[in-house]
């Protein structure tokens, strides 16, 4: 009967709700007085007859004070420190009042000490009664029931870091039933052993003992202040332990304080590689960009994307986003404009292809572009090596047009987005790319006829994150039950997250002077059979294999796909210096004159046209330094294919 009624109570409305928590505080209020009054006098006072209209007047004066402090906003079981803390100002501000009124009303028999016997009354029992309905919603109401499924259907999960995140978040997680939080792991020697939130924080030796005593499968970091080295190497401690660990976001991505349970997210694969983002130089990021008409071709695509979230916040004068995917220049200006409404950017997004040389220059000249990112390319390597002429023709004849659009509309700087396969390339898309560079690099010294526009290209490896990426394939493959499949055990990659690509990108295209290359530094190389093991594990599996034949997860090795390599690198000879950066690199390399090029590129586009792929790669291997393709020509059109 009891439950019935505080169920029919927590579903009515919340004017109901309100009216009864202010019925409640009245009678607390005139209680409070009196039972100040048989304090005092140690007896059961009943007031004179003058003295009534004080315990009239008191709800009176202390209901309005308490309304404007927001009481009655305060939902109960949600209430924190910060709402006791307004009901003792709420409190005292009425004790005052009330005081003065009766004091300057001259009231006999009211001894002073009445007063602050009152507020301390009133506070413990407007407070009071507040905390107790919370503790009742909580604990009470939702029964042994609700108790008895936390513990059978609610998983249990570990939290790592007791600090002010992992209070946080084991608060949300107790008002979520998401998870069941059972305990904390800590390295600060004072918590161990310690209550936190009805939790007790253990050291990192007894992770094994609390797994094992709860029946714990899960565990989230809540160490967003860390830093990324000091996350990987817990990461790797974790590696070990059949557990899944997720994690909260950065500090940055935290910024307005409060955890949610929606911040819960896998281990970041930056987290794995332990790479420490370097601050960026200010006066690099906005030379380009801060003040100026800046365009982004390939804006759809992920580093597209990604340039154009950060060149937004760098206030350029305006934004073109030009892009041959309408979906996914759709999606970008839609994000883009979220952002641009607050600080008055316009952003111009055009549908249009990198060929169109026409297309782009008008576009430079109707808005009057300022610096170019050509980040428009065909990149995925098995895709190009199979239709080949289309890869040559996107990504040399694509670059070639824009540049000439640029030297025709003036555009003071054009960096390229390159690649670390454009390096001794084994396959068609390197070798289309190196080719770019070599366009670009020609242009750059034909003073006669490139009079202002300076051309610069950056090169780097595989970004986190990416379309390409292995990264979102091998979660897949893990939600899907495996099996995880790699190419090759020997295969090893460079890796960057795309936001620090994107910020050195943009930096390094402020220091070009006219045809340089420059080189990120991408880190230290990983094995990717390695990179899958530790997905396995810290997705709380077991690999399988001859060592634990029953184990969840099998990786499958498949053979290098077309035109794939073991490695890759970032410089083609030993000829590089430092720059003013310490993650870029400037490299010299070998130039072929335009007056040279152009011919070449002529006959290029000549064997283009026809789809004749075997002759356009004998063009690519003459002049293309190092192309040393992995595999015979994988062409389309040039292969048996049969539908039987």
């Amino acid at each position: 009967m009891l439950k019935d009624v505080i169920d029919s109570l927590l579903a009515s409305p919340r004017s109901i709700k309100r009216a009864i928590t202010v019925m409640v505080d009245v009678v607390a209020i005139v209680f409070s007085l009196w039972l100040a009054f048989s304090l005092r006098f140690s007896t059961v006072y009943i007031p004179p007859q003058p003295q009534w209209w004080i315990f009239l007047v008191a709800p009176v004066i202390a209901i309005p004070i308490f309304i404007k402090f927001g009481l009655y906003r305060a939902i109960i079981r949600y209430l924190g420190m910060q709402a006791l803390w307004t009901v003792v100002q709420a409190t005292l501000l009425y004790t005052i009042i009330f005081a003065v009124i009766v004091l300057i009303s001259n009231v006999q028999g009211v001894p002073r000490t009445v007063y602050g016997i009152q507020a301390l009354l009133l506070l413990m029992i407007a407070g009071g009664t507040r905390l107790i309905a919370r503790w009742w919603i909580h604990h009470v109401h939702n029964g042994f029931s609700s108790f008895a499924r936390t513990k059978r259907t609610i998983p249990p999960v570990i939290i790592y870091g007791a600090g002010a995140s992992g209070m946080q978040l084991a608060a949300a997680l107790k008002q979520s039933y998401q998870y069941h939080p059972v305990a904390f792991i800590d390295d600060a020697v004072e918590f161990h052993q310690q209550q936190i939130n009805g939790l007790t924080v253990y050291p990192f030796k007894m992770l094994s003992h609390v797994m094992d005593k709860y029946a714990v499968a899960d565990l989230l970091l809540a160490i967003p202040s860390v830093s990324r080295s000091r996350r990987s190497e817990i990461i790797r401690l974790l590696e070990p332990y059949p557990i899944h660990v997720r994690t909260l976001p950065s500090l940055m991505d935290l910024a307005d304080g409060k955890v949610k349970i929606s911040d819960i997210q896998e281990v970041d694969i930056a987290d794995l590689l332990g790479r420490e983002q370097v601050e960026p130089m200010q006066d690099l990021l906005r030379a380009n960009i801060t003040a100026k008409t800046v365009m982004v071709t390939g804006a759809g695509g992920s580093i597209g994307s990604e340039l154009c979230r950060q060149i937004i916040k760098l206030k350029p004068t305006s934004l073109v986003l030009y892009e041959l995917n309408e979906f996914g220049l759709y999606g970008i200006e839609r994000e883009l404009q979220d952002l641009a409404v607050h600080i008055d950017i316009p952003v111009i997004a055009v549908l249009g292809s990198v060929l169109n040389q026409a297309r782009v220059e008008a576009i430079c000249q109707q808005f009057k572009v300022n610096t170019i990112y050509h980040a428009a390319a065909y990149k995925h390597v098995p895709m190009v090596e199979k239709n080949a002429t289309e890869g040559i023709r996107n990504n040399v004849f694509g670059t070639l047009a824009c540049a000439k659009a640029a030297i025709a509309s003036q555009v003071e700087t054009f960096v390229l987005i390159s690649t670390d396969k454009a390096v001794r390339p084994t396959n068609t898309m390197g070798a289309s790319k190196r080719l770019a560079e070599l366009v670009l690099q020609a242009l750059a010294e034909d003073k006669a006829n490139n009079p202002h526009t300076r051309f610069t290209m950056v090169r780097f490896g595989n970004v986190l994150g990416s379309s390409g990426s292995v990264v979102p394939l091998f979660r897949e493959q893990i939600a899907s039950g495996g099996p995880i499949t790699v190419t090759d055990k020997r295969i090893i990659r460079y890796f960057m997250t795309i936001p620090e690509a994107a910020e050195l990108v943009i930096q390094a295209g402020a220091m070009g002077q006219g045809s340089d290359v420059f080189v990120l530094d991408m880190g230290e190389p990983i094995k990717i059979v390695d990179l899958a093991k530790r997905m396995i594990h810290l997705s709380g599996y077991i690999e399988m294999d001859k060592d634990h034949p029953d184990g969840d997860i099998e990786i499958t090795y498949t053979g290098l796909r077309p035109g794939e390599k073991l490695y890759e690198e970032l410089l083609i000879g030993d000829n590089v210096s430092d720059t003013q950066h310490q993650k870029i690199m400037r490299a010299q390399e070998k130039v072929i004159p335009w007056l040279q090029l152009k011919d070449i590129l002529l006959e290029l586009e000549q064997l283009n046209d026809a789809n004749d792929g075997e002759k356009v790669r004998t063009l690519l291997l003459e002049y293309v330094d190092g192309f040393k393709p992995q595999c015979a020509s994988q062409d389309w059109l040039k292969s048996n294919f049969s539908r039987s």
